[in-house]
């Protein structure tokens, strides 16, 4: 199956801010923000992307639109499913003031029980990022290469699941505004390929074409034993 990018959105003005934004309209990308996209559009600029995918938010749609600038004709789709998590009374807050809420110590240590007043539910949340990724996987043909447009904690999410790691812990990874998380998708386990990458090549995820006169080799599950 694909090889999914996932892009953090870059730097916002609520990031600065110190602020939860969660899904507050009209959040934007700072001047940091818009140079860390035009970045990571022109790491991807050489890949040869199926699609690019994006949270509906402005931040996302920002960067996304960053990327498609280096690939034309191809228009970045939005996804609800791949939006901010649904802070609820959360939303708009510093983060300063949420860290002294009881609630806080659980979203740190077991964010599957948690459910955001008048809002989601992680575990919802999560949800609903791997069904994004697995049908957008779907759609594409077996060895295509996209970018998923989202966000911090629903990246952390779906890795945790790629990894086949409880929720519980996706606390313990980090991904920084404007990285990239590669994960590969085959019919049995996915690989997760880079973590919170923000400067190593990315020319090596081209799949390499069959000698001539070869078939092509069919996509395997299995890891290498030792190491490539």
């Amino acid at each position: 199956m694909p090889t999914v990018i996932l892009v953090r959105h870059g730097r916002s003005t609520s990031n600065t801010s110190g602020t939860l934004a969660g899904r507050t309209p009209g959040v934007k990308l700072d001047e940091t923000g818009v140079q860390q996209a035009a970045a990571v559009a022109e790491r991807l600029a050489e890949l040869p992307l199926a699609a690019i995918v994006s949270s509906p938010l402005e931040r996302c749609r920002q960067t996304a639109a960053a990327i498609a600038k280096q690939h034309a004709g191809l228009r970045p789709a939005t996804d609800r499913r791949l939006t901010e998590c649904g802070y609820g009374d959360w939303t708009g807050q510093k983060i300063s003031t949420l860290a002294k809420d009881p609630l806080w110590a659980v979203v740190q240590a077991h964010p599957s029980a948690v459910t955001f007043p008048n809002g989601e539910s992680m575990r919802g949340m999560q949800q609903r990022g791997v069904d994004a990724i697995r049908a957008q996987n779907a759609a594409l043909p077996e060895d295509a290469i996209w970018v998923a447009v989202s966000h911090g904690d629903v990246i952390k999410a779906i890795v945790a699941d790629a990894l086949g790691q409880h929720l519980d812990t996706f606390q313990r990874i980090v991904v920084d505004t404007a990285s990239t998380t590669i994960i590969t998708y085959t019919k049995t386990r996915p690989f997760l390929v880079r973590l919170n990458d923000t400067g190593s090549e990315l020319a090596s995820l081209i799949p390499k074409p069959a000698p001539k006169g070869k078939a092509t080799k069919k996509q395997s599950s299995d890891a290498v034993v030792g190491g490539r």
